[in-house]
């Protein structure tokens, strides 16, 4: 039997999944995929480990209704593909893991507990971050379970970037900083360090850039400062997220426009950033190719709070080595790369236009102090690395037991 761990990342409509097989510790590819509208228009896509397609299919509502049904058809797609496939472990994407976990974890039902007390700090994510779990459970109930935090990269904060201007008694009850989007930042982090070592060694903002964005200044591979915070709401503005903003803000809303607090989330998540300020999308390519005025001042001040954390960044590094993007526009949207990087030569940084056009690996000048690079992110791939950790401790404590 061909051992393997499945990994799941689940949203409120989607979940993306990742087949992976182990061979003497090693983990290997062999099947990704992704289903998207649960419970409306669903939309199935599986391929190979090589990226070709080989299923892309519409399933009907009821098969396709929530994580349990997704789940049950996935199982019978991968069973098809890899018929004598034996799943060890299931790796979970877990947005919020509170103050505490800084590092993954098998799940119990105790820690599955205190997971969903965090739903109020991640209520766009964790809620179905959980479901997925409880779904695999049930299809899965021989499988280990593992939860991967995005928060647990940034536990490394100082404490200076890890709190809030209040009274610590809020500080200690967790109202604090935790940073998102550390799966991806480690991954991108390890890939330096593997491909790139005297840069890993070095200064470097990562630029997380998609439907969420945040940017993460790393020194020696430790996280010391992120544009997000409490939430995942801080920093810059995303695709339907509001970024930094004032509180007076919320206050005010709550005063004097008479929103509740439901709406007041409605707004910040699902109603603000590209969308809100273009009245439009809160798609990039969709905003780009668009001819209005509020399309093209979304995108400026998506730009403008880019360039700006960029700087702040660079401020808490004591530098900067190397700046690098990922994320979907920061791996494909060419032209926002060049307009965050524009006018930069006076902290050393000049574009290469033709290395940018073409998104090669290397987009900065031969005559540039700073790296500029672009690597394509892996959430999946870091899941499934801390799976198989998980699996071999638990694997090493099994034969410790029976010496």
């Amino acid at each position: 039997m061909t051992q393997t761990l499945l990994t799941l990342n689940a949203g409120s409509s989607s979940l993306k999944f990742a087949l992976f097989e182990m061979s003497d510790g090693q983990i290997d590819l062999r099947a990704s995929g992704q289903i998207e509208g649960m419970g409306s228009e669903p939309h199935f896509i599986f391929r190979s480990a090589t990226g070709d397609i080989l299923q892309d299919c519409h399933p009907s509502a009821d098969d396709a209704g929530d994580h349990a049904a997704v789940l049950d058809h996935v199982l019978t797609v991968l069973g098809s593909y890899l018929p004598d496939a034996s799943l060890c472990a299931v790796g979970h994407r877990v947005v919020h893991g509170g103050p505490n976990y800084a590092s993954p974890i098998q799940v119990t039902p105790e820690l599955l507990a205190e997971l969903h007390d965090f739903t109020q700090l991640a209520p766009l994510h964790q809620p179905h971050n959980l479901a997925g779990i409880v779904a695999a459970q049930a299809a899965f109930p021989h499988a280990i379970q593992v939860a991967c935090f995005d928060t647990a990269f940034h536990r490394s904060h100082p404490w200076v970037n890890d709190t809030f201007a209040l009274p610590r008694k809020y500080y200690d009850k967790g109202v604090r900083r935790y940073g998102f989007h550390g799966l991806s930042y480690e991954y991108v982090t390890q890939h330096l360090h593997s491909t790139v070592p005297d840069i890993a060694a070095g200064k470097v903002v990562i630029a997380h850039l998609g439907s969420g964005a945040s940017m993460c200044a790393i020194r020696s591979g430790q996280s010391i400062g992120s544009t997000m915070g409490f939430s995942a709401l801080d920093g810059l503005p995303m695709g339907t997220r509001c970024g930094q903003l004032d509180p007076g803000v919320v206050l005010y809303l709550l005063e004097h426009e008479g929103l509740r607090p439901n709406e007041i989330s409605d707004l910040l998540y699902k109603n603000s950033g590209l969308k809100g300020l273009s009245g439009l999308s809160n798609d990039m390519r969709i905003l780009e190719a668009a001819a209005t005025p509020e399309a093209q001042q979304a995108i400026e001040y998506f730009v403008f709070r880019i360039r700006r954390e960029l700087g702040a960044m660079a401020a808490i590094l004591g530098g900067l080595d190397a700046l690098v993007f990922c994320g979907g526009i920061g791996e494909n949207a060419h032209r926002i790369r060049q307009r965050i990087c524009q006018d930069l030569d006076w902290i050393g940084l000049h574009l290469d236009d033709h290395a940018n056009s073409s998104h090669s690996a290397v987009i900065s000048s031969e005559q540039s102090r700073i790296k500029v690079l672009v690597v394509p992110t892996d959430e999946e791939a870091m899941i499934a690395r801390h799976t198989r950790s998980i699996i071999l401790d638990a694997k090493q404590g099994a034969k410790l037991l029976h010496a």
